[in-house]
């Protein structure tokens, strides 16, 4: 199953679909401290690179020939499967495209191999989730079970497919938990600067947030237009805020403290990915693709390490409900 998967995805990165796929984004988030309503749908979207068709092509020949490699050669992180016990009729993801903490969900769902749909929240008017008091993404439906925030939502997940993908030593429980608690109180937080940090990024950003989702053509001009210049000026609120004088600094710092956990091992689960760095890794694979993430991969050790991931974790499911 391991080398179809892999074979496919060699397939779907030829065409240079899944790569404008991963060619996303978001910035801010319901925890972020933004009240306001469209701050906050603003914050957790969908972004695309600089130059579409060229980035496609860049991001297809990369993966083509990781996942070839990966396909021809033993399988050395392989998935860890699920207990078997755990087999959930019906999971749906109601989620903004690229919101990182979406995108933790979904990487660990994607690990576990536990299928799922998602479902695509108009950001402005919210009407998918209208039946739910969370008026926040993520929200998970397990059959029938609202399961909400990320961390949480992992949490819960997790003690059902125990012992797998969690650790098993005290120290290891302790380190998992510091990490994940670094990703969501600090990583997050310099992402955004580092996205809408001059306004032409800004604006090609949100070329690709109106491209996805439910808009209506008023919509996707009022975004595109709108979102932009309010993204920019936010990203700068959040510098302040974080204390973040060089994006790009930020950026790279948070990685190479990641990669000095990491302290040589594969995974800071050891051979395995552990909940932390499918938390790391979630936040990033939005980023991967754009500028900011090119630049990070360029400019840190992280690159090894995302890779590794990339081949353990597979690709998401592109499934609407």
């Amino acid at each position: 199953m391991r080398r179809l998967s892999a074979l496919a995805a060699m397939c779907r990165a030829a065409g240079g679909k899944s790569s404008n796929y991963r060619i996303v984004q978001a910035s801010l988030y319901s925890s972020s401290g933004i009240s306001d309503a469209r701050s906050r749908w603003f914050s957790c979207n969908k972004l695309e690179d600089q130059s579409s068709s060229t980035a496609a092509r860049a991001v297809a020949g990369t993966m083509l020939f990781s996942v070839a490699a990966t396909a021809l050669s033993d399988e050395v992180h392989a998935k860890e499967p699920i207990n078997p016990k755990f087999r959930p009729n019906d999971v749906v993801l109601y989620q903004y495209e690229a919101c990182p903490f979406c995108d933790k969900v979904k990487a660990f769902l994607d690990y576990c191999d536990i299928p799922y749909k998602i479902v695509e929240v108009n950001p402005i008017s919210k009407n998918e989730i209208k039946w739910s008091d969370y008026k926040k993404v993520p929200i998970l439906m397990v059959d029938g079970e609202q399961l909400v925030d990320s961390s949480d939502i992992i949490d819960k997940l997790s003690q059902k497919v125990r012992p797998k993908i969690t650790a098993k030593s005290t120290f290891d429980v302790e380190e998992e938990n510091k990490w994940r608690k670094w990703v969501d109180n600090h990583l997050v937080h310099v992402l955004s600067p580092n996205i809408y940090r001059n306004a032409s990024e800004a604006l090609e950003s949100f070329d690709y947030i109106t491209s996805k989702g439910n808009f209506t053509f008023y919509e996707r001009t009022v975004a595109k237009y709108a979102g932009a210049t309010a993204m920019y000026f936010v990203s700068k609120k959040l510098k302040k805020k974080y204390n973040i004088t060089d994006e790009r600094a930020a950026l790279y710092e948070a990685a190479e403290t990641w990669v000095d956990a990491l302290n040589g091992r594969d995974f800071l689960g050891g051979s395995k990915p552990n909940l932390a760095d499918l938390a790391v890794f979630g936040v990033l694979r939005p980023i991967r693709y754009l500028k900011s993430g090119q630049d990070m991969v360029e400019n840190t050790r992280i690159g090894d390490w995302y890779s590794r991931m990339e081949r353990a974790v597979g690709e998401p499911p592109i499934i609407l409900a």
